[in-house]
């Protein structure tokens, strides 16, 4: 079992200082990866504590760390641009020497979609577009030709480091987003499931590979969950026991000035002896 750590892109974590301590610790911990989530612009009135944006988050962490590897998660990828993102993975995975993970979603809140210029009734055709648009831009492909994204003449440069790119991760609940990760995920993202629910989730992404066809060169479906609370020992052994590969811990709830014990605690109880 691997261990991610969620949440050191908003609350307090803004701060430079703090978002480079706690990172350094959570590398010292034995932590596998440090994941942000993506949230451009959300309804007012909620509430919303202040985030930074993913892949200048990501940037920075990779400036001050060296082993740990660093996931975006889940980024909302129809309201991106995708050539643009594209060269933002590939140097932030040249730039952290190869330790980016990008997990993907549709999106699902709609105010912010539209002020990206996005509708929620195309979300999943964007997706589906944008993942094989990049792909094709990584692979130095001159041109793609499709209904959100066109382009010809160009490429990108650098190639990322790890090849043919970046794991790519895709997240959600929904049938589509099953469908998605076998056909183009080296790996699927659970949120707030238990070990009974996963255990269910996973049948369902059984079903759904027999239905559709999997690319050959990606392998087994690598399966990140995170749980609704950070687990003790016994709990994380029956999540393994459910096929999960990764968990990664989140900290919105946890009281700012746990925060650094509770890094160093889950290194130190559950990394250390899971």
């Amino acid at each position: 079992m691997r261990f991610g750590l969620y949440g050191l892109h908003r609350d307090r974590n803004v701060d430079p200082a703090i978002l480079a301590r706690r990172a350094r610790l959570a590398e010292d911990a034995g932590f596998e990866s440090l994941w942000v989530g993506d949230h451009i612009a959300l309804p007012s009135g909620e509430g919303n504590p202040p985030r930074l944006e993913a892949m200048i988050a990501l940037t920075y962490l990779a400036a001050v760390t060296s082993r740990v590897r660093l996931g975006v998660g889940l980024i909302v990828l129809p309201q991106r641009q995708p050539v643009l993102l594209a060269k933002q993975v590939a140097s932030l995975d040249v730039l952290s020497g190869g330790r980016l993970t990008v997990a993907v979603g549709a999106g699902y809140v709609e105010p912010e979609l539209n002020a990206m210029g996005v509708t929620l009734a195309e979300r999943g055709a964007r997706t589906d577009e944008y993942l094989t648009a990049m792909r094709a831009l990584w692979s130095a492909a001159p041109s793609f030709d499709g209904r959100f994204v066109s382009y010809s003449g160009v490429v990108q440069y650098p190639s990322p480091v790890q090849k043919p790119h970046p794991p790519i991760v895709v997240g959600g609940h929904s049938a589509a987003a099953y469908r998605r990760a076998v056909r183009q995920g080296d790996g699927w993202y659970g949120w707030g499931l238990e070990p009974d629910e996963v255990s269910r989730t996973l049948d369902t992404l059984a079903e759904t590979a027999r239905r559709e066809e999997r690319p050959a060169d990606l392998g087994e479906l690598e399966i990140t969950i995170t749980p609704p609370s950070p687990p003790d020992l016994d709990t994380v052994r029956r999540y393994a026991d459910a096929g999960v590969h990764r968990l990664i811990i989140e900290l919105e709830g946890i009281d700012d000035d746990r925060v650094d014990d509770l890094i160093a605690s889950v290194g130190n109880d559950l990394v250390d002896r899971a």
